[in-house]
């Protein structure tokens, strides 16, 4: 079964950092994009970022120059893993992150979480003022 299990999350203060992890429970998921989406109370799901399975990065414009997404995509790894390193972190980017997969249109669209067939369970960021 296909599974992804993010971590990372946790409280800092404004203007620190945190990196978010999402690794997948199959190298499959290697061939796919992978994306993050954030979620506060009350709100919609809304994209952060989205690599696809070459490298090419995607990002909303409010995390540009602040957030980098990676991904390991070793051929020695038995899982697929990606990293969404977060810095100078605001109050508003409080929220449930999670890391998705496209699987069934893996091109185009990263930016809308109804693209995505598979998520995790969520990690939460909390950004003290």
């Amino acid at each position: 079964q296909l599974q992804l299990v993010e971590s990372g999350g946790g409280l800092v203060q404004a203007g620190g950092s945190l990196r978010l992890s999402c690794v997948a429970s199959s190298r499959a998921f290697s061939r796919y994009p992978m994306g993050w989406f954030r979620q506060a109370p009350g709100k919609e799901r809304e994209f952060v970022a989205a690599i696809t399975w070459s490298g090419d990065t995607y990002y909303a414009d409010s995390v540009k120059d602040r957030f980098t997404l990676s991904r390991d995509n070793a051929r020695d790894n038995a899982q697929n893993t990606s990293y969404l390193q977060m810095n100078s972190l605001k109050p508003e980017n409080t929220a449930d992150y999670y890391c998705g997969v496209k699987i069934y249109s893996p091109t185009g669209n990263y930016g809308y979480a109804n693209q995505y067939d598979y998520w995790g369970q969520g990690t939460q960021v909390t950004v003290s003022s």
